[in-house]
């Protein structure tokens, strides 16, 4: 193995290792705080690896939710890496061998890393590509694992740790309203989960609340003021951390991310 290329996609990954160990850390305390244990996380972590779902996964365990809710949160909460992934097509495009689990291992953090295609001199692309995926799913796997097994020993209250999620999403959301010109994304995302949730309840508001805020943002499209290249590139940013560096999100991304972090807290 190329040392230069792993040493040179573990720094890489670094700002991504800090933000992964502790909410993964939150999410194995929260898993096993409602009756999942070491088994669950790994598996959960190793298997979806998607950190907002894995979050509302453990209120849909614990309410006892139906396989057609499951698949349905599943598909409305990940939607956005549809349009953020389209970036990466020609980029992953002669990955080969890693190809399959760098697409499986995409997630937000992953695609802010890899988005400006930069690779160490001399080393292969796809190679180092895979190594900072590798690294990134890792942290994830270890928090989880270790919140699961500190869940079992420490004495204190968990009271609380849900919101974890929401306030990540709430800083990427902060984040990107700075930084945008336009907040037609962001008022849309929030105008639409407001309504969606007196209509329909703080229980059943997340899946018609990205539906709408997806038609809306479909028939605004042509308006929105868009610097060229972040239709695609600014889906990424909050799901399972809101680092620095990470802020050049869609804001329909950090708007979607609201409702489904408050369903975990509901």
């Amino acid at each position: 193995m190329d040392r230069k290329t792993l040493k040179a996609a573990f720094i890489k990954s670094i700002p991504v290792m800090a933000g992964y160990v502790v909410l993964g850390t939150g999410f194995g305390i929260l898993l096993r705080e409602s009756g999942y244990g070491l088994g669950w996380a790994l598996a959960m972590s190793l298997f979806i690896y998607a950190g907002s779902l894995q979050f509302v996964g453990v209120s849909m365990l614990a309410a006892g939710a139906s396989l057609i809710t499951g698949i349905l949160t599943s598909i409305m909460v990940n939607a956005r890496h549809l349009f953020y992934s389209i970036s990466m097509i020609e980029r992953y495009r002669d990955a080969g061998p890693f190809k399959p689990y760098m697409i499986f291992g995409l997630t937000d953090e992953v695609y802010t890393l890899l988005v400006d295609g930069t690779a160490p001199e001399g080393s292969d692309p796809q190679f180092f590509r895979f190594l900072v995926t590798l690294f990134c799913h890792c942290y994830w796997v270890s928090g989880s694992v270790l919140g699961s097994v500190l869940g079992t020993v420490l004495p204190f209250s968990t009271e609380g740790i849900e919101f974890s999620m929401t306030a990540l999403f709430i800083a990427a959301f902060t984040g990107q309203w700075l930084e945008s010109g336009d907040h037609i994304p962001a008022l849309t995302g929030l105008l639409a989960t407001l309504i969606c949730r007196v209509v329909f309840g703080p229980g059943r508001f997340l899946i018609p609340a990205m539906v709408l805020i997806t038609a809306v943002l479909t028939l605004l499209r042509g308006r929105l003021d868009l610097p060229a290249g972040e239709e695609t590139k600014g889906a990424a940013g909050a799901e399972n951390g809101g680092f620095s560096g990470e802020s050049q999100v869609l804001t329909e991304q950090a708007a979607a991310g609201i409702p489904e972090t408050e369903e975990v807290g509901a």
